[in-house]
């Protein structure tokens, strides 16, 4: 039976999306996983995200909350808001309760990613307060430390994430994320999925 990965995010302008993919194409490198992209609900309204410049959603699945049990593993990402994660996913996160009741993901590895707009934006603590949410579930936190090997120590390029996942700048919207940022979600999703595929087979 195959190991399933499910990448669970919220993107505003397409940032998180981007690592995302990347995300979902490292733990498909992995023999025997399959990955799934979904996105979690949006709670602004069409105008509000109009007059922000935002685009339109992708055609990714809309996930709830009853669908993260079938889930081996999961990666976890969204953009920044003040050092937190953004509103969406903490509304999607505070909708789990029934799981929490039940202990239901309690036991599967999880890992984070997220966008900021700055170097100094959050590209640690949002992943720090972002822990909260799994250890409430019982989740084993797969941070990547610094497995991604020199593209953890690059000082030449402005890069993004750290220790505890993979990340990218968005500055005012317009920069995407680069190659080495890409890899980094390569590397995370290939990381997370060979530790999801040891744990579940051990079980």
């Amino acid at each position: 039976m195959a190991v399933k990965v499910y990448i669970v995010y919220y993107s505003t302008y397409g940032h998180v999306e981007k690592l995302a993919e990347e995300i979902k194409k490292g733990a498909e490198s992995v023999e025997g996983v399959e990955a799934k992209l979904w996105q979690v609900p949006e709670t602004l309204s069409g105008d509000i995200l109009g007059k922000m410049g935002a685009p339109p959603k992708s055609d990714v699945a809309v996930i709830t909350p009853d669908e993260l049990p079938e889930a081996d593993g999961i990666v976890f990402g969204f953009p920044t808001r003040f050092g937190m994660m953004a509103a969406q996913f903490k509304a999607f996160f505070d909708a789990t309760g029934g799981l929490w009741r039940t202990q239901a993901l309690a036991g599967k590895p999880a890992g984070l990613f997220y966008s900021t707009g700055s170097q100094g934006g959050g590209q640690e603590t949002t992943a720090l307060t972002a822990i909260t949410q799994l250890t409430h579930h019982g989740m084993i936190y797969v941070p990547i430390g610094y497995t991604f090997g020199a593209g953890m120590f690059e000082m030449e390029n402005i890069k993004g994430g750290s220790p505890y996942g993979s990340g990218t700048f968005a500055g005012d919207g317009s920069r995407q994320p680069s190659e080495i940022e890409l890899g980094q979600a390569f590397h995370q999703g290939k990381y997370i999925a060979s530790i999801t595929k040891k744990l579940k087979a051990t079980a």
